[in-house]
């Protein structure tokens, strides 16, 4: 598989994504449903948007290992959230999780009206290799 990043800018490597990736030669592509802050007995998280966003890239990161990927492997990533301000105001950890797996993704962060029960944050992926 042959991943190459296309940034016609810079400003973008701040803020942890790429502008587009174009991926050839692939053996498998793996699509991850949004994973959110809902923990292993299927119950949701109605913690802060810091613990839903660990939580859930925990979640995708855990779906992603499962099926014989790696975070690094993430070539398109959407973020769909109930509170982008929450989200920017902890930022970093989803930077951290990025910079930590080598992540270099087309990344993309939507508002909606609600997501499951009282979850505020979901990641949704795909993954190639």
């Amino acid at each position: 598989m042959e991943k190459r990043e296309i940034n016609p800018w810079e400003w973008q490597f701040d803020r942890s994504y790429v502008q587009a990736v174009e991926v050839k030669n692939v053996e498998s592509t793996l699509y991850v449903s949004g994973q959110a802050a809902i923990y292993p007995d299927g119950t949701s998280s109605n913690e802060d948007m810091k613990s839903q966003i660990t939580l859930a890239l925990n979640n995708l990161e855990q779906v992603i290992t499962e099926a014989g990927y790696e975070a690094k492997n993430i070539a398109r990533l959407t973020i769909y959230t109930t509170a982008p301000a929450e989200v920017w105001e902890h930022f970093s950890i989803f930077a951290d999780w990025v910079a930590k797996n080598g992540v270099k993704a087309a990344v993309s962060m939507m508002e909606v009206v609600s997501l499951y029960e009282t979850l505020k944050v979901e990641f949704e992926a795909t993954a190639v290799k």
